[in-house]
């Protein structure tokens, strides 16, 4: 290997690109059959350290494509063209309960990626590499515009595609953790949908009033984006992740001001009082609290608080009054919330109803809780700060690395088709 050592050839096409985009992996120049480890490395923006690796072996022309060949051990084997990413963990002797998330999407995610000789497991920093790319994933495409929005008592994030419009719009809302998430409505906003991501739990107001926000505030977010001069006021769609699901189908219910064109809703229930206050359909989970189980790891699972699923109009939202398309989004392994068994229910009020041909579910087995946009390193536990109580708790998301990364990566293209159908 020494003489053509230092003329290993890697490259990553495309070097820079956005973060559900694949790339092309090569390691070219190598003897045939030669040995090699190909590794990605990514420290996050809180210092901590992933990594993902597959252990490959050249062709008769000492090349190895790791969208064609197949990583026979590592953090994942088979042929995986995404495996670099979708498998990234914390490095050995990091902190337990760790979940990769984007804080700044003005800032690319940085990988690097390193070809190494041999079937490495372990101990890549004490070794030189053969050869290194830096890889950058973007969750915002060039040309995109991050707007602050504070009027009306909002603390939110808009995002616009580029060009100059008028854009479809989108309200982006995530679950119980609360903080303004922003990487899921910039990545959308890449795709040409003006989203506006929104922080309900824990926003400036209420902090500063110590009070929860009622209904009018995800109208005042809606009317935020319908008066946008860059966006369609009649072409808004909302989409909701776990918590964010139960507000979602609540607004999209009954509001007389949130008009959609059509709903995504990922992970969650449509199981709340339906006369409740934000406040009061947490309350009410929080009321249930003695149906938590927990794991052999301690890990708190949350799924029974809202089984079983009730028969009482009054606990849950009428899906049969919606008007507009409807997306479920569901891991049958979620440990966290009782989604596939919400998603049945409301199948079967809207068939009653004679609604259903507005629904479509997407029923993914193995997948967990938090299905991202792919590419996602999948948590199947991570450390959770429930908001009403401020405790700090390991939760069981569910899912099997695999089965979720491809749940992750079907979903995501097939929400991008409803999406597109239904506000273009």
């Amino acid at each position: 290997m020494d003489r053509k050592q230092c003329c290993v050839k890697l490259s990553v096409q495309p070097s820079r690109g956005l973060m559900d985009e694949k790339f092309i992996v090569l390691v070219q120049n190598v003897w045939p059959g030669f040995q090699l480890t190909v590794h990605a490395l990514h420290q996050c923006e809180d210092g901590h350290s992933w990594e993902a690796f597959g252990h490959y072996a050249a062709d008769a022309t000492g090349t190895v494509n790791v969208s064609e060949d197949p990583s026979l051990g590592g953090t994942y084997s088979g042929v995986e063209p995404m495996g670099l990413l979708w498998s990234l963990r914390p490095v050995p002797g990091s902190k337990p309960g760790l979940r990769m998330r984007k804080m700044n999407v003005q800032t690319p995610m940085e990988v690097t990626i390193s070809v190494y000789q041999g079937h490495q497991t372990e101990g890549f920093v004490d070794q030189v590499p053969l050869a290194g790319v830096l890889v950058e994933r973007w969750y915002m495409a060039p040309g995109v515009r991050r707007i602050p929005i504070t009027e009306g008592g909002l603390t939110a994030t808009l995002f616009l595609p580029p060009g100059p419009g008028p854009f479809p719009g989108l309200l982006d809302l995530w679950g119980g953790g609360g903080k303004l998430v922003e990487y899921r409505a910039s990545l959308l906003a890449s795709h040409g949908i003006a989203s506006l991501a929104l922080d309900y739990l824990t926003p400036k107001i209420t902090i500063e009033t110590r009070k929860m926000v009622g209904i009018e505030y995800f109208e005042t977010a809606y009317r935020v984006l319908q008066q946008h001069p860059q966006v369609f006021s009649s072409r808004i769609a909302m989409l909701g992740l776990s918590f964010g699901t139960s507000i979602t189908l609540k607004m999209a219910a009954y509001s007389e001001v949130v008009k959609l064109r059509c709903a995504v809703c990922v992970s969650g229930s449509h199981v709340q009082p339906v006369d409740g206050s934000v406040e009061q359909i947490l309350g009410y989970f929080h009321k249930n609290g003695g149906k938590t189980r927990f794991s052999e790891e301690n890990e708190a699972i949350w799924r029974d608080l809202l089984l079983p699923i009730p028969t009482d109009s009054s606990l849950k939202v009428d899906v049969g009054r919606l008007q507009c398309p409807l997306l479920l989004v569901v891991g049958e392994d979620d440990q966290n919330w009782p989604a596939y068994e919400s998603a049945m229910d409301m199948k079967e009020m809207m068939e009653r109803a004679g609604n259903s041909h507005l629904l479509t579910i997407l029923s993914y087995p193995n997948a967990g809780h938090l299905i991202e946009p792919p590419y996602t390193p999948h948590a199947r536990s991570s450390f959770f700060r429930t908001v009403n109580t401020r405790e700090k708790m390991m939760a069981l998301w569910g899912g099997e690395t695999v089965a979720h990364s491809r749940a992750q990566e079907d979903a995501w293209r097939k929400t991008l088709v409803f999406l597109r159908e239904n506000l273009f």
